[in-house]
């Protein structure tokens, strides 16, 4: 017996299948979809979330100082001339960033190779490439989704049934994070 449901695709389709399904739950926290699929990407997502719990505080703030152009209150960047030419005025920025452990950013790579990059577009701007920008899910795995679970050993999403579907009869349900 096949240690996985193969759901009548070639493997780099029910890869991508389940990559993309994985990362629509992550980003709204619930699809709808077959029982089987449903199943799949049950396994998938619950090994996801418990490598963030495991690695969730795996990490160090380190304070980092960094040039940036100053600018005027029109955005602009301001400009000084030395020595006749113009040159653009910097200010030293000190920043906080945290800095992951060598297991924590295994662990990302291990999400990265999951999850799909998602791109988020303003309803104002739909079809435009403008003010559009890129959610990280990894990060949003550690910072939101790994919290609320770290108490909890498993058992991170609930299948529910919904009924079966019009076309071809097979059993929709609604997987969700709990």
């Amino acid at each position: 017996m096949a240690k996985y449901r193969k759901l009548g695709r070639n493997s780099s389709q029910r890869k991508a299948l389940l990559r993309s399904q994985v990362t629509a739950l992550f980003e709204n926290g619930k699809i709808v979809t077959t029982e089987a699929r449903a199943k799949e990407v049950k396994k998938i997502a619950e090994k996801l979330i418990t490598l963030a719990v495991k690695e969730m505080d795996n990490y160090e703030t380190v304070t980092v100082s960094a040039k940036v152009a100053k600018k005027d209150a029109t955005g602009k960047r301001v400009k000084e001339v030395v020595d006749g030419k113009k040159v653009t005025v910097y200010d030293t920025v000190e920043k906080e960033i945290k800095k992951d452990m060598p297991s924590r950013l295994h662990a990302r790579k291990q999400m990265d190779k999951v999850l799909y990059k998602v791109t988020e577009v303003p309803t104002e701007n739909a079809g435009k490439k403008r003010n559009t920008k890129v959610v990280d899910l990894t990060n949003k795995l550690f910072d939101e989704i790994a919290p609320k679970y770290a108490g909890r050993q498993g058992g991170y999403t609930r299948i529910v049934k919904i009924g079966l579907r019009k076309g071809d009869a097979a059993m929709e349900v609604l997987l969700e994070l709990v």
